[in-house]
């Protein structure tokens, strides 16, 4: 096994004096699933609750949710099966505990969900309706408009903030870095807010806690399903402040985003695992179905099966994308089950109803991130993760469609139970001695070309290679201007170096991760996990 170097990276981002400052028993960092139903669960259990997010409080991945949440509701289901098809995914990487607690506190939290006031979709008898996806065996997907589940669950939630004046909002405020008490521990953050009066510029919160709830860090890659604000900023700073980050190099592939072409950047259109759960099929140029005989479940294989097979076909053929044939599905049921997703494809000129719709693997949700343990603890005192800025467990190294939602909703509750009773006095932030630094902006479209290229779908020992190396150019060239920019910009480079280095030094093809010089899965040399810490700047990974 390959020894990663020690990386150099900012161990704070460079930024202006706090010009104001603000208290709050609890900091939650995020406005998806996760963040929300944190700070609902924790506004009658501690004093003060702030919840900080970086755009409007719609603004996250949680919006974009197109399929569903998974939970063992419908008829003949068990906890015990969704467990095993959890597990199946995992790709033997999976926390046992976690998965265990996911799939049999999952139902009660949906229920819970749907007495706040989301209104999931039901079949003519008032039954919730369900459906199935990519590595299920039962029909246990709840969805809502169709195909606008987390549109319709971040409506409710908002609205159920928005009566509880108990909790605080600031918009437009990116987590700059923790204030750290002298045990380490939290003493509070600093925040760049745009636009709230009083509360513009940097400022200071003092907390006793703080939960991140910040999502992912899709804009990593030049093509992603993930929106702009998915600049891995949540896990940037846990990372500065000394938390364990784990299975970063677990990045899932959607396989079906829809290509928009070469030169096309950002946010792509996905194109959810419910249309081949209804009846799509892959083809290829020539209209052959080419996932059957890959994988028992042919297109509704798991997600890294489906993706590793396009891409594939792809580099057999020549070709850039494979298509999607929805064609039979037919206009009525487009337009009732599909509404969103069709809008959108008729928006970029592709009409599913009577035409294929060309789809290639692109970046859709990061299955590490902060170790937690069962109740969403940090190694950090009084810093708590949940959702995709969190690594569960439950995920190991490839994510099971549409648990996502239900991870942030399950281990928000869950960290909502024991927080009150740990919170810690507030203790006064000491003087921070890491080093400061800060890369310029500019350099985004350069490390996501980097990591698009060297660190995607497929990995080789060449290319990881070349990527640490250019990463570590990058992270040389300091910053004229300090804007949030360049703070996204360096927290995408931090994660990004840790990221690559954790790809090399897992010589194996398992789940998600996918090296071509190294094809199967090596249960003897990779039972376990890569952990990145850093101390001052200084990145290492370790096998635990």
């Amino acid at each position: 096994m390959p020894t990663a170097p020690v990386r150099r990276v900012p161990g704070r981002l460079v930024a202006p004096e706090p010009g104001w400052t603000t208290t709050a028993d609890v900091v939650v960092v995020g406005s998806g699933i996760a963040g929300l139903t944190a700070a609902l669960r924790l506004r009658d259990r501690v004093g003060k609750v702030l919840v900080v997010t970086k755009d409007v409080l719609a603004a996250g991945s949680t919006q974009w949710a197109q399929g569903g949440i998974a939970a063992a509701l419908g008829p003949g289901d068990t906890p015990e099966e969704h467990e095993q098809d959890t597990l199946v995914a995992g790709a033997g990487a999976c926390d046992r505990d976690a998965v265990r607690v996911l799939v049999t506190e999952g139902p009660d939290a949906v229920r819970e969900l749907i007495a706040l006031g989301t209104n999931f979709d039901h079949d003519p008898d008032g039954e919730l309706s369900l459906t199935r996806e990519g590595g299920h065996h039962r029909d246990r997907i709840a969805h809502a408009g169709g195909d606008a589940t987390g549109a319709e669950i971040q409506r409710a939630l908002i609205a159920a903030v928005e009566q509880a004046p108990e909790i605080e909002v600031i918009q437009h405020a990116l987590a700059v870095d923790l204030l750290l008490a002298r045990d380490g521990g939290v003493a509070g953050l600093t925040l760049h807010v745009m636009g709230e009066g009083q509360r513009d510029g940097v400022g200071a919160v003092l907390c006793r806690a703080v939960v991140l709830a910040s999502g992912g860090l899709g804009q990593v890659f030049s093509q992603t399903t993930n929106p702009a604000v998915s600049t891995g900023d949540g896990m940037a700073v846990a990372l500065r402040a000394g938390a364990v980050l784990r299975d970063l190099e677990f990045v899932q592939f959607h396989p079906t985003v829809m290509y928009l072409g070469p030169q096309s950047l950002g946010q792509q259109p996905l194109i959810s695992e419910a249309v081949r759960g209804e009846g799509a099929v892959l083809v290829d140029f020539e209209g052959n179905r080419f996932m059957q005989g890959v994988h028992e479940l042919a297109d509704l294989a798991p997600r890294d099966v489906v993706a590793k097979a396009i891409m594939r076909r792809m580099l057999d053929t020549g070709r850039p994308h494979m298509w999607l044939d929805a064609r039979h599905l037919g206009a009525e049921f487009w337009e009732r089950r599909f509404p969103t997703i069709l809008a959108t494809c008729r928006s970029c000129g592709v009409d599913p109803v009577t035409d294929l719709i060309p789809v290639a693997p692109a970046c859709h949700y990061a299955s590490g991130g902060v170790h937690t343990d069962l109740w969403g603890r940090s190694n950090v005192p009084g810093l708590y993760a949940t959702g995709e800025v969190a690594c569960s467990g439950v995920h190991g190294a490839n994510r099971l469609a549409s648990n996502s939602l239900l991870e942030g909703l399950v281990f928000s509750r869950r960290i909502a139970e024991v927080l009150p009773g740990e919170l810690r006095p507030q203790l006064p932030p000491v003087p921070d001695a890491r080093t400061a630094g800060l890369v310029p902006g500019g350099l985004r479209r350069d490390l996501q070309e980097i990591m698009t290229s060297r660190v995607g779908v497929l990995r080789h020992a060449t290319g990881l290679g070349e990527a640490a190396g250019l990463l570590d150019k990058l992270a040389g060239v300091p910053a004229e201007v300090v804007d949030q920019e360049s703070w996204e910009t360096t927290n995408l480079l931090t994660i990004a170096t840790a990221l690559a280095d954790a790809a090399l030094l897992r010589e194996e093809t398992r789940g998600s991760h996918w090296r071509e010089d190294f094809p199967e899965r090596d249960d003897e040399r990779f039972s376990g996990h890569f952990d990145a810490v850093m101390n001052d700047g200084a990145t290492t990974l370790e096998l635990v």
